[in-house]
């Protein structure tokens, strides 16, 4: 597979438990709905660096270009068009999925529901169509909670589907982990967050953020965990050791 040069505004996080740990589980395959947004292509990245195999999920064929720059395949898929068996078949063979999808900031309330919610659904009955069991779901801090008052009516109606989604990935037999970042940034990763069950609101580097997310992967950490993700103290690998 074919290694293109990273973006230069994207950091390198270190991943030190890649270099020591040989004990830690080497994926063949994961694949990412939403493979062209701004976690989910440094994501990809970190992960063909690793040797992995990074298949990035697009709708929009212009988006192609900037998924294969940082190494990784692409899979011309509409999550809210495709159906079940297609989607289940295209995930064959895979060792995890990631659900990075999201109707974006300039999108109605109906594209909340059936990008946030809907195609998490949809994600999550083709991995087990295909008998994918690991499933990482990137959610959003104030999902799980009725929005507060005063909420803009789009934006509630988004944590709304990101809960609903959150709801229906818990009930299933899969080795899930939900990831609640707090609000993201284009900041250099540090390296140190603050992963648990529950966390004060803050900020996040989108490079600490797929970070993590390679460490879930990579240690079968926060199976049927609910975590929330946001800048702090604690390197990333203590973070993982302490679920």
């Amino acid at each position: 597979m074919s290694r293109g040069r990273s973006p230069a505004a994207f950091e390198e996080p270190q991943l030190p438990w890649r270099e020591e740990d040989a004990g830690t589980l080497t994926l063949v395959r994961v694949v990412i709905a939403g493979g062209h947004g701004q976690v989910a292509r440094r994501l990809e990245r970190l992960l063909v660096t690793a040797g992995d195999t990074a298949v990035g999920i697009v709708r929009n064929p212009d988006h192609v270009d900037d998924v294969q720059a940082v190494g990784a395949h692409t899979l011309l898929c509409d999550l809210e068009a495709t159906d079940l068996d297609a989607l289940a078949a295209h995930l064959e063979g895979t060792d995890a999925v990631v659900f990075a999808a999201g109707a974006g900031p300039g999108s109605g309330i109906p594209r909340k529901r059936t990008v946030d919610r809907d195609a998490s659904v949809l994600m999550a009955d083709a991995a087990e169509r295909a008998g994918v069991r690991r499933f990482v779901q990137i959610s959003s801090m104030g999902a799980g909670a009725p929005p507060r008052p005063g909420t803009d009516e789009t934006f509630a109606a988004y944590l709304r589907a990101k809960t609903e989604a959150e709801e229906d990935l818990r009930r299933r037999d899969l080795d899930w982990t939900v990831l609640r970042p707090g609000g993201l940034t284009n900041a250099p990763g540090r390296g140190r967050v603050r992963l648990a069950t529950s966390v004060p609101r803050g900020q996040i580097s989108r490079d600490d953020v797929a970070a993590v997310i390679v460490g879930l992967l990579d240690h079968a950490r926060g199976i049927a965990q609910t975590l929330e993700l946001v800048a702090g103290d604690t390197p990333i690998e203590q973070a993982l050791e302490q679920l």
